[in-house]
């Protein structure tokens, strides 16, 4: 694994930084400190991997501002041992984040070249313990269900009807919704057909989008 005392002096920085902006989950920070996000970024900008930015990744889509998934890790409040479903791999940051926090890590990658590439990334980073699927995040992953948790990582217009049933009684997701700025959900599921909501401030990222490429 490709890691210098630079980068690392660079991640205690970002997480001074989150610190500042309200993250106060150790289990987070400490994750986030240790996991190179830059070796999930081109090599091109490696050297802005630390910057609290949203960065472009392949397939046109991009990694998310380190504030964003700090944000949604938090929310989504995962302990020991937790059976994670993450929609939106990406490059594979988010579900390696949940991984350090000792969680479960199931995620499903919609685009085949980015599902190839960022399977190869986690195999390669020894992380083969995170089960990955390339397929159609909208339609979780029955098979494993139910889960603790559930996070988006992509904008949903509506709540993925699927996605709420392979919740756990208990569980919670984070989602955004909305189309243009989203708006950061949690949602608990208090009973088969009972869910709470709450509102938790805007953010911006890539559209959830049903079926794979």
């Amino acid at each position: 694994m490709h890691d210098t005392d630079w980068f690392k002096g660079q991640r205690e920085k970002l997480v001074d930084s989150l610190k500042a902006k309200g993250i106060t989950n150790e289990k987070v920070l400490q994750a986030i400190l240790e996991v190179p996000r830059h070796l999930f970024v081109p090599a091109a900008i490696q050297h802005k991997a630390y910057e609290d930015n949203a960065l472009p990744i392949n397939c046109e889509q991009t990694i998310s501002q380190p504030y964003t998934v700090a944000f949604q890790t938090q929310l989504l409040d995962v302990e020991e041992n937790h059976k994670v479903l993450e929609i939106g791999t990406g490059s594979g940051y988010q579900a390696v984040i949940l991984y350090h926090m000792g969680a479960k890590v199931y995620t499903i990658e919609r685009i085949k070249a980015l599902y190839n590439e960022t399977k190869k990334r986690l195999n390669d980073l020894g992380y083969s313990g995170i089960n990955m699927f390339y397929g159609d995040g909208t339609e979780g992953k029955e098979e494993f269900a139910p889960f603790d948790r559930i996070i988006v990582t992509a904008a949903a217009s509506t709540i993925p009807n699927k996605l709420l049933k392979q919740l756990k009684i208990n569980g919670k997701m984070v989602i955004p919704i909305g189309d243009h700025y989203q708006e950061m959900v949690l949602i608990v599921k208090k009973d088969e057909d009972n869910f709470e909501l709450t509102k938790h401030g805007y953010f911006t990222f890539v559209p959830l989008i049903e079926g794979k490429i």
